[in-house]
């Protein structure tokens, strides 16, 4: 086992753009929306976790390489009464690719939304029935050929 070898190839300008949803309690949104989060916003602490987790991929994916990102950006989004959209867009210049470093920053910022709202959405038996991260996957690769 061992990491691919990149070493003779050539520095790229490479791009991922990652997204994933998480459904919570239609209450949770609105209090999101209101800024009534004991906790503080979600939104926010969100792209804060994202990116730094983008940057932390290759600490967590024994395999991944550690990549000199130049972008991260985290768009999180309400997209209705239940549902809350995250996009990541990570950027480098280097030998291999960022997909794992969009994926992983869609996916614990996430997991962010979700541990600021916790206490929202447990039901009577602490149970989440509705919480449920979705659909995280690459929607687009970019490898600028040279």
């Amino acid at each position: 086992m061992s990491m691919v070898d990149i070493s003779d190839k050539p520095e790229t300008l490479r791009e991922a753009v990652a997204r994933g949803t998480i459904k919570l309690k239609s209450e949770t949104v609105r209090l999101i929306k209101e800024g009534k989060v004991a906790k503080g916003d979600p939104l926010q602490v969100a792209r804060i976790a994202g990116i730094l987790a983008a940057k932390k991929t290759s600490a967590l994916i024994p395999l991944c390489h550690p990549l000199p990102l130049t972008r991260v950006e985290i768009e999180p989004e309400i997209l209705d009464e239940s549902t809350v959209q995250v996009t990541s867009t990570v950027k480098t210049k280097a030998q291999t690719g960022v997909e794992m470093e969009s994926l992983t920053a869609v996916t614990v910022s996430l997991l962010t939304i979700w541990d600021m709202v916790k206490q929202y959405e447990k039901d009577k038996k602490g149970q989440y029935p509705v919480t449920a991260i979705e659909n995280v996957r690459v929607l687009k690769k970019v490898k600028e050929r040279r």
